[in-house]
């Protein structure tokens, strides 16, 4: 006669200790793999808008500068106001025969330094009806002004090109990154010391040549 084997016999405890233990093993890579993954999206989400927003105001400053003093009548004196290193002013005919006075400016830099003095900070540009905002989460804006040699121009009918810089920061901070670089223009000058907290920068530069 044929007997069935009975076997009942389960997991031991160890053989469940090391199960568990290699279940919160996989767990936790997985959990790790996707924190990071997270983290790295994150990250590249917030420099990609801080590079957006970088480029936007270029392109406003870029198109405006070219024309700084249009004036095809030679009669209304269009050029440029205010040159330093914070902020840029000049005049140009509209198309119309109307002169337009376009400024721009840091809307919290009161030591004009073209450091922002606190946040929010932003860039103003000023047609006639006060600063309005194209760039947000800015920490520095610098202008340099070349003659045609690439010398500095000391008057404003000297200049021939202007060099900008910008630096903006990310609208979040990184608790893992710590920010230690020095930012400087064209011309190698510090235009932001290195600032040491959590936020991550993108700078943007680019060189204007006028027109007129």
């Amino acid at each position: 006669m044929f007997h069935a084997l009975n076997n009942k016999r389960g997991f031991t405890l160890t053989e469940l200790l090391v199960a568990m233990g290699l279940s919160a093993v996989v767990m936790a890579s997985i959990g790790y793999v996707y924190y990071t993954q997270q983290k790295s999206y994150l990250v590249q989400e917030n420099l990609a808008a801080a590079q957006q927003n970088l480029r936007s105001a270029m392109y406003f400053m870029e198109r405006d500068i070219r024309m700084a003093g249009y004036d095809p009548t030679l009669k209304a004196g269009a050029g440029i106001t205010i040159f330093n290193i914070a902020e840029v002013q000049f005049t140009k005919d509209d198309g119309t025969g109307t002169i337009e006075t376009i400024r721009y400016v840091l809307t919290n830099d009161a030591d004009e330094d073209g450091i922002a003095d606190g946040s929010p900070c932003n860039i103003g540009r000023d047609s006639g009806g006060g600063l309005q905002s194209i760039a947000e989460s800015i920490d520095a804006l610098n202008f340099v002004y070349l003659k045609s040699d690439g010398g500095i121009a000391l008057n404003p009918n000297e200049i021939r090109t202007i060099q900008i810089t910008i630096v903006a920061r990310t609208g979040r901070a990184d608790q893992g990154y710590t920010d230690t670089r020095t930012y400087k223009n064209q011309q190698e000058a510090t235009i932001l010391a290195a600032q040491n907290d959590r936020f991550r920068r993108k700078q943007l530069d680019t060189t204007i040549k006028l027109r007129n």
